[in-house]
C-alpha cells in the first residue's frame, strides 16, 4: 500500500490528532517533524504555513485536521471513525468540534500563560525542529519562540481576566470525563469515534506540559489512560446506545458544550458579522471577553450544516433540547 507523509509536530494537537487517526486506520504513513531541514518540501504542498500537512500517495497536499480526516475517510471507510447511528454520529461530531475549538483554549492557555510551561514548550519545540543544535542556539531560539507565542494568548481569549473561566472549564471537563470513562475505554464505547480524536489531542498536549499535566495526573488518571490509549487506538468493539452513554455524557454536553462552547461560538460569529473588534459573553456565570476569530465562525457554520443534514432529527432534537444545545444549532 502506498505511503502518506504527515508533516507535523509533537507539540501540535492537530498534528497528533491526524497521526492518531492514521494509526487507527492502519494506513502506512511517514511522520515528518516540520523544521528548517524540510521547509522547501513543505512549501511545495502547503497552501498555508500551518501543520499538519498530509501529502497523499498521488502527490496532493491536504491541510486542516478535520477536512484531512474526512477526505481520507471517504476513500478508506473502514474501520469507520463515525458511529453508524445518525444521532450518535452528530453528537460525536459536536464533541469533536468542541475539542478542536474550545479545548484548544485550555491547551494554549496552560502552555503559554505560566512561565514553567512557556520554558518547557519553547525548549521542546526547538529541540524537535533543530536536532543536534548547540545549547546556546537552542536557548536563543527558545527565547524567540516565547516572545512570539506569549502575545498570541489573546487569540484564544486567554488573559488574566479569563484565566479562571478557562481553567474552571478544564477542571470541570476533566471531572466529567473521569466519570464517563470509568466504565469504557473510549468516549462512545469500545471503539474510538470522531469525538475521541478531537478531544484527546488537546488533552495529550496538556499532559505533556508541567502545570496541566500535573493536574491531570493528580485528579484524572482515567483521562490520562484514555489519552495515552488514543495515541495508537484500536477498534476493540462497538458503540454504545445513547441510553447507556447518557448518564455521564449528558452532563458534559449540558455544562460545557451548551454552557460554554456554543454560546461563545455564537457570540464570536455575531461579533464578526457586526464588524466588532471585541466581544463579551457570559459563560457559566463568568464573563468571557476576547477578539473575534474568523475560523471559528466558519466552523460553527459547518457544524450547523452538519446538523441540518441529519436525515431524521426526532431523537437527536430531543437529546439536544434536553442538554440545552438545540437552540444554538437552529439559530
Amino acid at each position: 500500500m502506498a505511503t502518506y507523509r504527515i508533516f507535523g509536530s509533537e507539540l501540535s494537537p492537530y498534528s497528533v490528532k491526524v497521526r492518531s487517526y492514521f494509526r487507527f486506520k492502519g494506513l502506512p504513513h511517514e511522520w515528518i517533524l516540520r523544521g528548517p531541514a524540510n521547509v522547501d518540501q513543505f512549501r511545495r504542498y502547503a497552501r498555508l504555513p500551518l501543520i499538519p500537512l498530509v501529502v497523499t500517495p498521488d502527490d496532493k497536499g491536504l491541510q486542516d485536521s478535520t477536512p484531512i480526516m474526512e477526505t481520507i475517510e471517504a476513500s478508506h471507510p473502514e474501520p469507520s471513525m463515525h458511529p453508524a447511528d445518525p444521532t450518535l454520529r452528530f453528537l460525536s461530531a459536536l464533541l469533536e468540534e468542541f475539542g478542536d475549538e474550545w479545548g484548544n483554549k485550555w491547551m494554549f492557555h496552560y502552555r503559554w500563560f505560566y512561565e514553567p510551561d512557556q520554558l518547557s514548550a519553547a525548549d521542546r519545540i526547538v529541540r524537535g525542529m533543530m536536532p543536534g543544535a548547540g545549547e546556546a542556539e537552542i536557548a536563543a531560539m527558545a527565547k524567540s519562540i516565547r516572545e512570539r507565542m506569549v502575545p498570541r494568548l489573546s487569540f484564544v481569549g486567554s488573559s488574566p481576566a479569563t484565566k479562571e473561566p478557562i481553567e474552571a472549564s478544564f477542571r470541570h471537563t476533566l471531572e466529567l470525563l473521569e466519570r464517563h470513562l470509568a466504565g469504557r475505554p473510549f468516549l462512545f464505547g469500545t471503539r474510538p469515534v470522531f469525538a475521541d480524536f478531537g478531544l484527546f489531542a488537546q488533552f495529550y498536549q496538556a499532559l505533556t506540559d508541567p502545570t496541566a499535566g500535573a493536574l491531570m495526573r493528580t485528579t484524572a488518571p482515567g483521562v490520562v489512560a484514555w489519552t495515552t490509549r488514543m495515541l495508537d487506538p484500536k477498534a476493540e468493539g462497538g458503540v454504545e446506545s445513547w441510553d447507556r452513554l447518557a448518564p455521564t455524557l449528558h452532563p458534559l454536553l449540558k455544562d460545557e458544550v451548551a454552557g460554554r462552547f456554543l454560546p461563545w461560538s455564537t457570540a464570536n460569529a455575531a461579533a464578526l458579522a457586526a464588524g466588532q473588534s471585541s466581544f463579551s459573553v457570559t459563560l457559566a456565570g463568568q464573563t468571557f471577553a476576547q477578539e473575534p476569530q474568523k475560523y471559528h465562525a466558519r466552523s460553527l457554520a459547518d457544524l450547523k450544516a452538519r446538523y441540518a443534514a441529519v436525515p431524521d432529527r426526532k431523537q437527536l432534537d430531543a437529546i439536544l433540547q434536553d442538554v440545552g444545545c438545540l437552540g444554538w444549532l437552529q439559530a
